[in-house]
């Protein structure tokens, strides 16, 4: 029978103290040099090395993981966002379990409920709702939240974590390119406005228009409302059908705002639907930046989330919150998005 590999034997071939290999595995790796961190993961990695995650459990009520809900990685985004997510929290010493919830608020918390029960006391919502009081008894009880790309909110009254985005001016940033470019009949496209951070981008394409002169019309405003859900797993399509319903009015817009890229690249289908080239008929832009936007043809224009920063500030802040290393008030950091112009939007033609 091989013998059970234990933190010893890991201490023994990083050259470091058992103390140093167990900080490690606990998350409390940030006063490592990156030779010591180096040679602990390459020990654990050679002697393929895991931890009695059962026992530690016993011991200290929690296990060294953290929950991760997104709506759907049907959409690149969220597939990319648990990828960044993994990679911080790994480099801490933690793992994720990650599940998708569709935004539906009862699933949200059936996961919850039984990460909790497996020992998580840290988890990231990425679903944006426009409100989190179905997490309020698991909160009450112990569970440390980041809510990422959701800024707080008026009626918010949870001791809850959030990292974001600023999604007004994300938003304003992508109008106002389109507005320099001459631009003034301007349609959004987005699915159901039930969530913070659509909610905030529409915000911020009217005032954008408010302050380049232009009155907002209702009518270049393509909100599709669905019975259940909110679009997640349909976006190719969604915004395929808000370019058909908006560039075939008789005095159809000349660039259309994407509530993200998915939609963006739908809205692509919809104006080749109706015989339109984009950008020479119709200019387009997209939200998020996620790495299909720069190999579409034309690559998308778009507006880049910070995605690397946001994700490594939600996992230092969760990780802070379950070893109890911030017991203060909860933070809400924003940060800011970036315009890459790319080659879907081109000056308007009189």
């Amino acid at each position: 029978m091989t013998p059970e590999i234990t933190i010893q034997d890991v201490a023994r071939r990083a050259g470091v103290s058992p103390s140093t290999v167990s900080n490690f595995l606990n998350g409390r790796s940030e006063r490592m040099s990156p030779e010591t961190l180096e040679r602990v993961q390459s020990a654990i990695a050679a002697l393929d090395y895991s931890p009695n995650r059962a026992a530690r459990h016993l011991k200290t009520g929690r296990v060294a993981m953290i929950g991760v809900i997104v709506p759907s990685v049907a959409n690149p985004f969220y597939g990319a966002f648990a990828s960044c997510v993994e990679r911080a929290a790994l480099q801490a010493g933690y793992q994720i379990l990650l599940g998708n919830s569709e935004r539906d608020p009862e699933r949200e918390q059936r996961y919850a409920e039984e990460l909790w029960h497996y020992g998580i006391r840290g988890m990231i919502f990425g679903s944006s709702l426009l409100a989190l009081t179905h997490l309020a008894g698991l909160v009450e009880r112990g569970l440390c939240i980041v809510a990422f790309d959701r800024q707080t909110q008026a009626l918010d009254d949870l001791p809850v974590d959030s990292v974001s985005m600023d999604n007004v001016l994300a938003a304003r940033l992508a109008t106002d390119h389109l507005l320099h470019l001459g631009h003034r009949r301007i349609g959004f496209v987005t699915g159901p406005l039930h969530t913070v951070n659509r909610q905030q981008r529409l915000q911020g394409y009217q005032h954008a228009l408010r302050a380049g002169g232009v009155t907002p019309e209702r009518d270049l405003i393509w909100e599709k409302t669905l019975a259940k859900g909110f679009g997640d797993t349909e976006t190719i399509e969604l915004g395929r059908s808000g370019a058909r319903a908006l560039l075939s009015k008789p005095n159809r817009p000349t660039a259309l705002l994407a509530i993200n890229d998915m939609y963006a690249f739908g809205a692509y289908a919809g104006a080749r639907d109706l015989g339109l080239r984009v950008p020479d008929d119709i200019s387009i832009v997209g939200i998020d930046d996620i790495v299909l936007a720069e190999v579409v043809d034309p690559p998308l224009t778009t507006i880049r989330q910070p995605l690397c920063e946001m994700t490594q500030a939600a996992v230092d802040l969760i990780i802070r919150r379950v070893e109890g290393k911030s017991n203060g008030a909860p933070q809400h950091l924003t940060m800011k998005p970036e315009l890459i112009v790319r080659k879907s939007t081109i000056e308007i033609r009189d």
